[in-house]
């Protein structure tokens, strides 16, 4: 599956998504947070600086801009300072903001974040301080919001829609979205709010919800197995009229359901978490632009699973773009796979890590017996640039080059202690003489060899220098080789 989600994120067309939900501006103030104070048993904050980030529906926005989706928001803001932020920042991030409208005497909601760093170690939220009205919205205004809603659905490929609870999406106008987009057959995406009545979102295409959502949402114990997640599920797609329900693990991952009866655990794996603010906001949108660029319901959820995954390693709410969403793919293969490759897939490979900045150093060898000098060799390589591709002589290409005696060591166990070195990103085989060949596929950016070479010696430098590479001479460790250490192995046992 890897090849096929890389493919996904390759060419995610920019689909037009229509986000309806709750929109808020999240303002971050950090602070040096080193001393109590006199007054009471509570920490000084020494201001140091202020953030703005776009938070709820907007933070959806923001996602899907990243991934490329062209972005009509649908919601309200309050005539006030961070109505107008929540603006500015919706077009920077390239969203269309021409169907938001102004809710006269009502604040726009802004959670205030105080942030503590002490003795250089992460940012620490420490208390947040909610600016919101959670009052249905006039008729007025809701008419409005739904009129602009059907404006906006024109052309679109998804509707998704971030319930908050905070008046916008009650009092039957989720119910009348979600009928405006499926008359037209727009799919529907929702986020829900976390409430115990999902009657208001019946007959959407999809819920995206997490483990306390769907505990309240169905009365069912969602705990840690797998019967438990697809009772909840099934019961969620019975209830509502759904094609599909997700329901997010945190560090276990999502379950997948379908009316059509599929249904599976997607695990993820373990990470270092930082930061949660933000994870089901990117998973919604992964799971829009994955479903509008013709992603299965298993693909879209494999990807929202990455692309969450990266989010809670960030602080705050920070949009991912595909090309890191595609890196974490292609890491995730290399723990899958492990390092070695044949030509062509390696070439595959090495074109998206290319497409991400990355610098690609080669170096070849036999490596019959590993030894000191080897690692050594090995770690300046992997010095010279992002990614390091080992070249290795086959078997028969070693008895061509050194006689009959040689290897000492077999080939898939050479390959098996090359595996293990952590300077080693990536091993291909090769049965040729010379690795010109391998050279003239991979098109390094470094070519490295040992410093008994100069660089005319070295096979493949005119290749490498004539599109813009270089040659890099690793030192030598004096007396450690592996004709060496053959030579006192016979020395000690003849």
């Amino acid at each position: 599956m890897p090849t096929r989600l890389i493919e996904i994120m390759e060419n995610l067309p920019a689909s037009r998504v229509v986000l309806v939900g709750d929109l808020m501006m999240d303002r971050y103030l950090y602070g040096n947070a080193e001393r109590l104070s006199p007054e009471a048993p509570v920490p000084v904050l020494h201001y140091q600086k202020e953030e703005l980030r776009l938070g709820g529906a907007g933070g959806v926005a923001a996602d899907l801009a990243a991934l490329g989706a062209q972005v009509d928001v649908v919601g309200a803001v309050g005539d006030d300072e961070p109505g107008r932020k929540l603006r500015e920042y919706l077009i920077a991030c390239g969203a269309c903001v021409d169907h938001l409208i102004e809710a006269p005497g009502r604040p726009t909601t802004c959670k205030v974040r105080l942030v503590g760093l002490a003795q250089h170690r992460h940012p620490q939220q420490m208390m947040r301080l909610d600016y919101e009205s959670h009052q249905p919205f006039p008729a007025e205004l809701s008419e409005r919001i739904v009129q602009r809603a059907g404006e906006a659905l024109e052309g679109a490929a998804v509707l998704c829609i971030e319930d908050y609870n905070k008046g916008l999406l009650a009092d039957g106008i989720c119910a009348r979205l979600i009928g405006l987009a499926r008359g037209r057959g727009i799919p529907v995406l929702v986020d829900p709010a976390n409430i115990a009545d999902y009657s208001r979102y019946a007959g959407a295409t999809a819920l995206k919800l997490n483990r306390v959502e769907t505990q309240k949402a169905t009365g069912l114990p969602v705990g840690h197995e797998e019967s438990h997640y697809a009772a909840a599920a099934t019961k969620l797609i019975a209830m509502l009229g759904l094609e599909a329900a997700i329901i997010t693990l945190d560090k276990q991952g999502a379950y997948y359901a379908t009316a059509s009866g599929e249904g599976r655990w997607l695990k993820t794996r373990q990470r270092q978490v930082y930061d949660v603010t933000g994870a089901g906001d990117m998973v919604l949108a992964m799971l829009a632009v994955a479903r509008a660029a013709g992603a299965g319901w298993e693909e879209a959820v494999a990807l929202a699973n990455v692309a969450g995954g990266i989010e809670v390693e960030r602080f705050g709410s920070v949009p991912i773009r595909p090309r890191e969403i595609i890196e974490e793919l292609l890491g995730e293969a290399r723990e899958r796979m492990g390092k070695q490759r044949t030509l062509e897939q390696l070439v595959t490979e090495l074109q998206y890590h290319r497409q991400s900045g990355k610098k690609i150093v080669f170096t070849n060898g036999c490596f019959d017996l590993i030894h000191l000098g080897h690692v050594k060799y090995f770690r300046f390589a992997k010095s010279e640039g992002d990614l390091l591709v080992v070249g290795v002589n086959t078997d028969s290409s070693i008895r061509r080059l050194k006689g009959d005696k040689r290897p000492v060591i077999a080939e898939q166990d050479r390959l098996g202690v090359l595996e293990e070195l952590q300077s080693i990103d990536y091993l291909v085989r090769f049965d040729d003489d010379t690795p010109l060949r391998l050279i003239e596929a991979i098109r390094p950016d470094v070519l490295v060899k040992g410093a008994d070479y100069t660089k005319q010696q070295v096979v493949g430098w005119e290749t490498v220098e004539a599109h813009g590479g270089r040659i890099a001479l690793a030192p030598l460790i004096d007396g450690r080789s592996t004709s060496n250490v053959i030579r006192r192995i016979v020395e000690a046992y003849s």
